[in-house]
């Protein structure tokens, strides 16, 4: 399984590491967990429908964060990306925090996979 960010994600991540250190960490576990099941598990994701894409977009509401203590996987981080089975690729889209931001941004996922 081989991982693309978009360059938004980037810019994402560079931000929530301010606030959480630990979070290149957290996010190689679940590049582990990816690899073995990349598509949805309710109820820590779910498939992101009604965007009239052929590519399967999932949205991760429950990542362990160990910067946030004592929260576990209900640190309230939300990571969506796009599963591509036939070419064993995942790209992440986009990573927020539950209290930054009411959901994920439609439109970057319009722009970059339409």
């Amino acid at each position: 399984m081989t991982f693309d960010e978009l360059n938004e994600f980037k810019k994402d991540l560079k931000n929530l590491l301010k606030k959480y250190r630990t979070l290149n960490d957290d996010l190689d576990i679940v590049k582990r967990v990816l690899e073995v099941t990349p598509d949805e598990r309710p109820p820590f994701s779910y498939r992101i429908d009604n965007l009239g894409l052929e590519t399967c977009i999932i949205k991760v509401k429950r990542i362990a964060c160990k910067a946030l203590k004592g929260r576990g996987v209900n640190s309230g981080l939300r990571l969506i990306y796009a599963h591509f089975p036939e070419e064993q690729k995942i790209t992440f889209i986009e990573l927020y925090h539950k209290n930054d931001k009411e959901s994920e941004e439609r439109q970057r996922i319009l722009n970059n996979f339409k």
